[in-house]
């Protein structure tokens, strides 16, 4: 018996997405502006960091694109590019967007919030309040990641996370610029009072301390 060549369409069968040589670019120079491996002002050059992913130009210069319309790099056509400073009133506005932005999210997480999403918070803050009495910058800003991921996830909305990703960076690049020079960081007791909000089912008092929780973050780093 012949076989005839052709190749049967299985509905079932989707295309595999491979996360793209640019993403994964984006992603860690992204990490490397927010973290200040590559400091404010640096000079980047995209054939050296061609070199240094063992890739070709093209996608670096995708990546930078990307940053560049996020304003943490900037561009001198045909001159050079650059990591961009840290402006401060672009941070208050970027805060104010993301405090209005988490609030919402928290405000449409309440009513799916279980036990154990609560439970999940109370360990994530616990994490929080050892990392920073530990000065461990890294681990402590991942944590207070972790806990407002809680109300992201649960707000089922992925238009906030989009709409947040661009602008939250602004801000974590201060806390990264600061952070070993602020004292009294009170992210762990603000996050205790939405907890408890939480567990009252108290909508309102929720996106009035998540939103307070991001504005008061902005003063202590600006003091």
């Amino acid at each position: 018996m012949r076989y005839i060549g052709f190749m049967k369409t299985l509905n079932s069968i989707k295309t595999i997405q491979r996360q793209s040589l640019r993403e994964q670019i984006y992603q860690q120079l992204k990490v490397a502006i927010i973290r200040l491996e590559l400091e404010p002002g640096e000079k980047v050059n995209d054939q050296e960091l061609a070199k240094q992913f063992n890739v070709s130009r093209t996608p670096v210069r995708e990546a930078l694109r990307r940053l560049e319309d996020e304003e943490l790099v900037f561009t001198n056509p045909g001159a050079y590019t650059r990591v961009a400073k840290i402006d401060l009133e672009e941070v208050k506005q970027a805060t104010t967007v993301v405090a209005s932005l988490h609030a919402l999210a928290a405000k449409l997480a309440l009513p799916n919030l279980a036990q154990s999403d609560l439970e999940k918070l109370e360990t994530i803050n616990l994490k929080l309040k050892n990392e920073l009495e530990t000065k461990n910058i890294i681990n402590a800003i991942e944590a207070d990641d972790e806990f407002h991921k809680v109300f992201l996830d649960l707000s089922q909305n992925i238009q906030i996370q989009k709409a947040l990703d661009p602008v939250e960076s602004k801000i974590r690049r201060l806390e990264f610029a600061k952070f070993n020079s602020v004292e009294g960081i009170n992210s762990v007791s603000d996050h205790q009072l939405i907890i408890e909000a939480c567990r009252d089912s108290k909508i309102d008092t929720v996106t009035s301390l998540v939103e307070k929780n991001w504005m008061s973050l902005f003063d202590l780093l600006t003091q």
